[in-house]
């Protein structure tokens, strides 16, 4: 029999990454019986899992049903202004700590995700697991930590901004810079390339959103 914690740490990890991978939108309801079929898991674990989500603000209440958050536009910008000063640490501390190894695989994510610039999806995919690198190179778990948190709320985001036409290539083209930076071990370069991609991607964000109203 399956360790209980084990249990309720699957379906929690299960419902915030299919909240992550837009398998469940904002604005989507959440069911216990439909989540413990989709992923065979007992209500039991799944009913703490939401109440754990309910708790980080990733899901919210309307009327007796809980549904998956979303982000007003103050909200959104208060999460970009977090996202870059901390993303930008995490660029400064890397360019002093990131090992060989480390920098080799941030460079190899970059000319491999050319192949992806036509599905935003995939790329999407690609680009957290290139910012996660970024963020473990700092050897900082504290900042880790912090970023996780930001990362686990743009989840809320119905929609990636590598979708916009062109920004797929300017993305890149920014992640070379600052793998560039973080090599040369110049922790101020670092940390403005990184911010100036964050903003670039708030900046498409925000086309995105007035486009859409």
């Amino acid at each position: 029999m399956r360790d209980m914690k084990t249990t309720q740490k699957d379906a929690y990890g299960l419902i915030l990454d299919a909240i992550d991978t837009g398998i469940y939108k904002p604005g989507d309801r959440l069911v216990e019986s439909e989540l413990a079929d989709r992923f065979g898991v007992s209500r039991t674990p799944i009913r703490e899992a939401l109440q754990r989500l309910e708790t980080q603000s990733m899901l919210t209440r309307d009327g007796r049903s809980l549904i998956v958050a979303s982000l007003d536009h103050n909200q959104l910008a208060d999460l970009y202004v977090v996202r870059a000063e901390l993303e930008g640490l995490a660029a400064r501390l890397a360019a002093r700590h990131a090992t060989p190894e480390e920098v080799r695989v941030l460079r190899e994510m970059v000319e491999e995700d050319q192949e992806l610039v036509g599905d935003p999806a995939a790329l999407s995919r690609s680009n957290r697991r290139f910012h996660k690198l970024i963020h473990l190179a700092s050897h900082n778990r504290f900042l880790v930590q912090q970023l996780d948190l930001v990362h686990r709320s743009m989840a809320l985001l119905a929609t990636t901004s590598l979708a916009a036409e062109g920004r797929g290539a300017d993305a890149l083209d920014e992640h070379r810079r600052i793998v560039a930076a973080i090599a040369a071990g110049d922790g101020d370069a670092a940390y403005e390339a990184l911010r100036a991609h964050i903003s670039q991607a708030f900046v498409t964000r925000l086309k995105i959103d007035t486009a859409d109203d």
